[in-house]
């Protein structure tokens, strides 16, 4: 898996990375881990990889839903 990254740095040190790139990072992790499980060789438990691949898919669908909450309102344009 190859991935590049953005980072922000502000100016009291910290980094910040688009939200965007966080939540396809977790769902790229999430389809790997699918992967991974259905491969013949795998010692993987399939209900742990669910449960594992659920919680990441809630946690990129909760950082998408509170950045839309953030945007602000689009007035329409007549």
């Amino acid at each position: 898996m190859k991935v590049t990254t953005s980072f922000l740095r502000l100016p009291d040190g910290h980094l910040l990375l688009p939200a965007d790139e966080v939540t396809e990072l977790l769902r790229r992790l999430a389809a790997l881990w699918i992967e991974s499980a259905e491969a013949e060789d795998s010692e993987l438990a399939p209900d742990t990889v669910a449960a594992l691949v659920g919680a990441l898919t809630e946690v990129a669908d909760n950082i998408d839903a509170e950045c839309i909450a953030l945007m602000p309102a689009r007035e329409d344009e007549d």
